[in-house]
């Protein structure tokens, strides 16, 4: 997801890697307490309901607005987020909280990050997390931390890291693709530090959910190959193929981190943010009716499918990031297709939406109707299993630009409701 934030890229790789161009993806869905949605038709009722945000800090997308502002600076920005959560009646901030291999707290197991004071590994004199939990709960939001577990760097010098960082101890754990630094999946010992990195904070603090975007193996890149040959000798004997012990790996990841949750602090709770194509029909006949250059089974080696199915995790949020009727990944297809792989399972389905797209320069005519999110919402309403939408991401909260927030914020959420739990 290029050098800004993952939902960024997995819209722009689905835009270049598509084999057709098209219309686009959108449901629109109104309030589980049954607010009529721009659509006109009554919504299903429901007495709980995700109303999500994605709060960026990889590159200072969200949040801070730049690096290097003073504590009490950052503090009142972070504050602001909350604050406009709590006026457009939204009831959850998923804030990122480990970008590239870094922390947004105290970690003893990796460097303060660079989004905060400009010099990896320079603390900013107070404690971003613990401030932002705090300032969550008080104002009746869910404060879900948002980890990359993969992601070492947007650059692919390690001499650019602080001499301390553990993928300078552990050179053997890193994997230089397409312009930046990796761990390697593949190798248990790199599993099981990223686990404690990441739980680390679930053990400080009273986090509503552990929450991983949806970086697993890195998107393809044209010409290049992810160098884990080594690992792949000596750890995959007992498969068919690599693609299979890819998706063992992070299979493993999503099983172990769940149960670890659970020890640290039952009941919290554990979701994914996948790619929104799990595989097209053409590929398996399981798959959606699309046609997306990306399929997070073969090309992320992430078989969201099998998560959510298996119950592995608490909720899935597919980004959906593709108007009514787009071609290649159509919403109208997908939110369908997602209901049905959750009906039955104890997983819980929210839709990703793209309202940076709503007025952004280069997106097509749907994209520049303030209604068409709030159309999203009112199609996905028609679906039992969805339980709820994010929106990507806070800067657009913030300055909803054409006014694509306001008019969900009208249209369905009418009045305050409480997340699932």
């Amino acid at each position: 997801m290029r050098q800004v934030s993952r939902r960024t890229f997995a819209a722009a790789a689905l835009s270049a890697l598509v084999t057709a161009p098209g219309a686009a993806a959108a449901p629109g869905a109104q309030s589980p307490l049954g607010a009529v949605g721009a659509g006109g038709a009554p919504g299903r009722r429901y007495s709980t309901e995700l109303r999500g945000v994605w709060l960026a800090t990889v590159d200072n997308r969200d949040w801070p607005s730049k690096p290097g502002l003073s504590a009490a600076a950052q503090r009142k920005e972070l504050i602001a987020h909350l604050d406009r959560a709590v006026r457009d009646r939204l009831n959850t901030v998923i804030l990122q909280v480990r970008p590239t291999a870094d922390a947004l707290w105290p970690s003893p197991h990796e460097p303060w990050s660079r989004c905060l004071t400009g010099t990896q590994g320079r603390s900013p004199g107070w404690d971003p997390l613990g401030t932002a939990v705090a300032e969550a709960h008080a104002r009746g939001l869910q404060l879900h931390a948002w980890f990359n577990p993969y992601r070492i760097a947007n650059h692919s010098d390690p001499a650019r890291l602080i001499a301390s960082h553990p993928a300078r101890k552990h050179p053997d754990w890193v994997v230089r693709y397409g312009g930046k630094l990796y761990y390697n999946p593949g190798l248990p010992q790199v599993r099981a530090f990223v686990q404690d990195a990441m739980l680390d904070a679930v053990a400080r603090y009273p986090v509503d959910a552990v929450h991983f975007d949806d970086y697993f193996y890195p998107y393809p890149v044209a010409g290049q190959s992810f160098d884990d040959d080594a690992a792949y000798d000596r750890y995959g004997g007992a498969f068919d193929d690599r693609a299979a012990w890819r998706r063992d790996n992070i299979d493993k990841l999503v099983r172990e981190t769940a149960e670890r949750i659970r020890r640290i602090r039952p009941g919290t709770q554990f979701g994914i943010s996948p790619f929104g194509v799990w595989r097209n029909a053409a590929t398996d006949s399981r798959g959606s009716d699309t046609r997306a250059g990306v399929q997070t089974y073969d090309d992320l080696y992430a078989d969201t499918r099998t998560w959510v199915r298996e119950g592995w995790i608490d909720y899935i949020v597919p980004q959906l990031y593709w108007h009514i009727g787009f071609g290649a990944a159509d919403y109208a297809e997908l939110v369908p297709w997602w209901a049905a792989v959750a009906a039955g399972s104890r997983t819980r389905l929210y839709i990703g939406e793209a309202l940076y797209k709503a007025g952004a320069a280069g997106q097509p005519a749907e994209w520049q109707d303030p209604a068409e999110l709030s159309r999203h919402l009112t199609l996905a309403a028609r679906h039992a299993q969805v339980r709820g939408h994010v929106f990507f991401a806070g800067r657009e909260v913030a300055k909803d630009p054409i006014g694509a927030m306001a008019r969900v914020v009208a249209d369905h959420y009418g009045r305050p409701v409480d997340p699932p739990r």
